[in-house]
């Protein structure tokens, strides 16, 4: 209903607004100092941005609810994820752009770590690189028989896809992935009688696998999550009138935004690379999703000096992108990954919305510390949208 509602209000016009979004970005005191990696990080550039911005903090779904990416991103782009329930496969699955068929199941996989009694010691295989990976699913492709077709895909590092391909498949089954160290990875069980046929696919293909990878020293099993099949989604041009450009490399994002109806990029190999996509076409596009994924990967991998350095050199390319004058610049993470965790949380996100008509509030810095005093407060991620358009001049006014 409030998205009926937002849409409603959206107006045309030739504004430009630069989404740029650090993964993971918010973290949690790690030393006795009682700093947290944004606050630690020497960031003079987005500093003097929050200083003519208004800012604030971001739930990214509720207050206590650790998100997955997805859905945060979601949320971020205007998208209720609550209402809109996208599997981690499908994502997946169009950020490699699979050409998927309405016979697909699709989903995500982590080559995993186990033990000898089948105990997870690592949930990313010590981040496999993509070339390891790429070895492994060639095998598993090669090697692995089933009824129907099915086909296995590197995505990234010690991440793939898993696609399944026939009639009456559901993603009614259960989740491999404990998300926990030591706990042994769950059986595909099928979560309705639709899904029974699908879980015993599963098994079959999990049973084969643990069997084919028995001698590799680290990636020897996997973990599934994220079942879905592919569906429609509302289009952000046709919602909010944006004809939207996503720069990123982790193909999760970029399948994210394929599923919006969103343009996606060549595959930038550094930030610098993103920056000269963003100037390159600039009169191209009225949205710019820009994505960095370095902060969460430190995060996770419970690197504090890591994740700083990659917060620093986000913040020496803001220059360049204030030089084009957008009219909107959001930054913001899609959730928090504390370095001292090593993995997301539901801790809240700093943003900051910088524009010619935002109300500047008195925050000096860029950091948790300082934005919950921000004019924005605490406040739901799905409302980031309709506040940077209605600063975009592209939301009119609610009745007379």
């Amino acid at each position: 209903m409030i998205e009926t509602f937002i849409d409603s209000l959206v107006l045309t016009n030739t504004t430009k607004m630069v989404f740029l979004v650090l993964d993971g970005l918010g973290g949690y005191p790690f030393d006795e100092t009682g700093r947290t990696e944004l606050e630690a990080a020497n960031t003079p550039n987005l500093d003097a941005l929050a200083r003519e911005s208004i800012c604030g903090m971001l739930d990214p779904i509720a207050p206590g609810v650790t998100p997955g990416s997805g859905p945060s991103q979601l949320a971020l782009l205007g998208y209720d994820p609550c209402q809109h329930q996208v599997g981690r496969g499908l994502l997946s699955a169009l950020g490699i752009d699979f050409p998927l068929t309405e016979w697909d199941l699709a989903a995500r996989a982590n080559f995993a770590t186990v033990d000898e009694e089948g105990r997870l010691i690592d949930r990313r295989a010590g981040r496999l690189t993509t070339e390891e990976n790429r070895r492994l699913a060639e095998k598993i492709q090669k090697s692995v028989k089933l009824p129907v077709e099915f086909f296995f895909l590197t995505e990234s590092d010690h991440r793939a896809v898993f696609i399944l391909r026939g009639e009456h498949l559901s993603p009614d089954i259960q989740e491999t992935d404990p998300q926990v160290i030591g706990e042994k990875p769950l059986p595909p069980q099928a979560l309705s009688a639709k899904g029974e046929r699908t879980a015993e696919l599963v098994t079959d293909f999990l049973i084969q696998v643990r069997n084919l990878l028995r001698h590799e020293k680290k990636a020897n099993f996997l973990l599934l999550r994220g079942f879905d099949k592919c569906h429609k989604m509302p289009s952000i041009h046709d919602r909010f009138k944006l004809k939207a450009l996503t720069i990123a490399q982790y193909p999760m994002y970029r399948g994210l935004s394929r599923l919006l109806g969103m343009d996606v990029s060549r595959i930038p190999r550094n930030l610098d690379e993103k920056i000269d996509i963003l100037l390159e076409e600039y009169e191209n596009y009225d949205l710019f999703h820009i994505l960095f994924k370095q902060t969460d990967t430190f995060g996770e991998d419970r690197d504090v000096a890591g994740k700083i350095a990659a917060i620093e050199a986000v913040d020496r390319v803001i220059p360049q992108i204030r030089e084009r004058s957008p009219d909107v610049i959001v930054v913001t993470g899609d959730h928090s990954t504390p370095a001292v965790m090593g993995t997301h949380s539901w801790h809240p996100v700093p943003v900051l919305l910088h524009s010619r008509w935002c109300r500047p509030d008195s925050v000096t810095e860029f950091h948790e510390r300082a934005c919950i005093h921000g004019g924005l407060g605490r406040m739901p991620m799905i409302h980031v949208m309709p506040l940077a358009l209605a600063n975009a001049r592209r939301m009119r006014k609610y009745r007379a």
